[in-house]
């Protein structure tokens, strides 16, 4: 009977680690959308400390997530349209260069290189991998806009059931701790509150700075480009970084040589500054973990799970040094 229930127990294990695996992106969502309504709760309560009813005050503050997302969306079309316009009237220019460039003529005397390059481009196999490309891409747009609107619905529904979805859980708690456990699982929800602010603190700063920046140097779209940059700037520690690579890559096709060196020397100077300065202090500040450990916890939970790990990283961290600091050492001091 012992070793049927453990072979039972051992089943039973592994068919919810397969039944997680497989819903790995619902959950994935579902753990987004919660840590998403959980840092903008705080702005619903300060609506609520006005008179709003709670029902309005969430309407309010996802009607403003809604219009940043729409703002973002509107500032990128102009930049793009004009990139693909502009590259439909250079490739006939660029053939052009190409058939007049006299070490290609060269070449293809003696190596035949329009001839296989013709042969190759109309043959069946380049044609399905170009179809098969494009399938892909559309299939990973169409994937990606259908996850931010499930997100954003799951977020809604979540900020508008919060507190019951707290009284819920607390319930699940001894009726003698129950208050204890409240108590500490709302100061853990303020922390990611403050967390989510100190985010978009962090983004705000790394947005304006890019603005001033970018204006000053001159480089094209740059309204679209801060956008870009204050938005990826939420991902801790490596968030500027990729803003950097998309704004040196739009000033590399967009401006001169002088404009992308100006770029790379900035965004490495503010990738130090917003790592080893404004990051850790704004995260002390709002969540109150120590720097070394803000940037530990990053690094471990983008190990674990990408970005969204480096983005839940930090709050758990928090979380869990609040759990230590209020129950683990006060019970080893009666012991």
């Amino acid at each position: 009977m012992f070793g049927f229930t453990a072979a039972l127990g051992v089943i039973t294990a592994w068919m919810l680690v397969q039944a997680a695996t497989s819903a790995r992106s619902t959950i994935v969502m579902i753990v987004v959308a919660l840590f998403l309504a959980i840092g903008l709760n705080p702005a619903v309560e300060r609506l609520r400390r006005i008179g709003l009813p709670r029902g309005l005050a969430v309407g309010a503050v996802f009607f403003g997530v809604l219009l940043f997302f729409a703002g973002f969306v509107a500032s990128l079309v102009q930049p793009v349209t004009e990139q693909v316009n502009e590259l439909r009237e250079s490739i006939p220019q660029f053939v052009e260069q190409l058939q007049n460039n006299d070490q290609l003529v060269e070449w293809d005397k003696r190596y035949g290189l329009l001839e296989r390059a013709e042969t190759f481009v109309n043959g069946e196999d380049f044609q399905k991998q170009v179809t098969d490309a494009a399938t892909g891409i559309g299939r990973v747009a169409i994937n990606g806009v259908v996850q931010t609107v499930t997100i954003l619905i799951l977020t809604l529904y979540f900020l508008g059931s919060l507190p019951q979805i707290k009284t819920f859980f607390y319930k699940l708690a001894p009726r003698t701790r129950r208050a204890r456990v409240a108590l500490l699982g709302d100061e853990i929800l303020d922390r990611i509150g403050g967390y989510v602010a100190g985010q978009f603190m962090i983004g705000f700063i790394a947005g304006a700075a890019s603005y001033v920046f970018l204006s000053i140097v001159g480089v094209k779209y740059a309204l679209a480009l801060s956008l870009i940059v204050a938005v990826t700037a939420l991902i801790p520690l490596v968030g500027a970084t990729i803003g950097a690579v998309v704004v040196c890559l739009i000033a590399f096709l967009t401006g001169s040589l002088t404009d992308v060196i100006a770029c790379v020397v900035f965004y490495v100077a503010y990738q130090q500054v917003e790592n080893y300065l404004i990051y850790p202090r704004v995260m002390k500040r709002t969540v109150d973990v120590q720097p070394a450990v803000t940037i530990v916890a990053a690094l471990v939970g983008a190990a674990l799970l990408g970005v969204v790990g480096a983005l839940l990283a930090i709050p758990t961290a928090a979380a869990v040094s609040l759990l230590i600091r209020e129950v683990v050492l006060p019970r080893q001091e009666t012991l």
